[in-house]
């Protein structure tokens, strides 16, 4: 089922419209979305295999979710 901006704030918090975009055009559903997460926390353990396979839907949406972070990190959060 696609994910919703609902379903997609619910689980993350508070994120930008273009990512809230970016992972609704990814295709992931609601577990590829949890596995991205878990991964951008550094939770492997909960990933099946302990890696996200390149190209899947959960790496799409860890893409979307890493992108600026670093940006975001050296201007002191700011945006």
């Amino acid at each position: 089922m696609k994910l919703s901006a609902e379903d997609i704030r619910r689980t993350c918090g508070d994120l930008p419209d273009w990512k809230l975009n970016e992972i609704q055009a990814s295709g992931a559903d609601l577990d590829d979305l949890k596995q991205a997460l878990a991964w951008c926390a550094g939770d492997d353990e909960t990933t099946p295999m302990r890696h996200i396979p390149p190209g899947s839907a959960a790496a799409r949406v860890y893409d979307v979710l890493m992108a600026g972070e670093e940006d975001d990190e050296r201007d002191g959060g700011r945006m």
